[in-house]
């Protein structure tokens, strides 16, 4: 089907910047919305933002807006989340999906059907 490998996370002090990638492979096609999730020790995973293939439409969390832009890059099968402003708050591990569409909740972990491995980002103060 599709398959989902995130890269990019790492350890880096408040203020500073990161950027995520995903890469994805097989299936593509029925692909119709990306989305970046994360998850803190002993918190439920969290919508971050969303992006729509076709048209580039993104979605954000209000936690994360103005600091955090998701993109994608057609050609090359990949989207990325560039994270600015860094707070130890945004410790968690960060997962990739893929949503084939078919709903209007961008930010529900149930409108996507394919998960990344995901990778660590560590906010030091």
């Amino acid at each position: 089907q599709v398959q989902l490998v995130e890269s990019g996370g790492g350890l880096v002090q408040a203020g500073g910047s990161l950027r995520l990638s995903c890469a994805a492979s097989g299936r593509t096609f029925t692909s119709y919305r990306m989305g970046w999730f994360r998850q803190a020790p002993g918190k439920e995973r969290e919508f971050v933002a969303a992006i729509r293939w076709s048209d580039g439409n993104t979605y954000y969390a209000n936690s994360v807006k103005g600091r955090f832009t998701i993109s994608r890059d057609n050609a090359e099968n990949t989207v990325y989340l560039q994270m600015n402003s860094l707070k130890p708050e945004d410790t968690a591990v960060y997962y990739c999906a893929s949503g084939s569409g078919g709903s209007r909740r961008y930010s529900a972990s149930s409108s996507y059907d394919y998960w990344g491995q995901g990778t660590q980002v560590t906010v030091s103060s």
